[in-house]
């Protein structure tokens, strides 16, 4: 279940990250493709692998921007803990 808030925020890295999605969009069709063509099941898993690399990494990446732009400026306006809660909590579903 997605939570939605109506926070926004410019992405400072948003063509990286937008590149780096494209490439993963492009490796599940690539799976979805492998299945339908009876691939072996250790390729297929093989590629699931490397696409779950690579969303990893793309968390990282909006987890460090968030923590260095949203946070560091909620700390410094005085909301840090509220700032600080939300991101623990985001972190805790990442490693569920």
């Amino acid at each position: 279940m997605m939570e939605h808030t109506d926070k926004q925020t410019v992405q400072p890295n948003k063509q990286q990250l937008l590149n780096r999605l494209k490439r993963i969009e492009g490796q599940v069709r690539g799976i979805h493709n492998m299945v339908e063509n009876d691939r072996y099941c250790v390729d297929i898993l093989n590629q699931i692998a490397a696409i779950q690399s690579a969303m990893n990494k793309v968390s990282l990446a909006l987890m460090e921007d968030h923590t260095h732009h949203c946070v560091a400026n909620a700390i410094k306006n005085g909301n840090g803990e509220e700032s600080i809660e939300e991101l623990l909590d985001v972190m805790k579903r990442m490693i569920k």
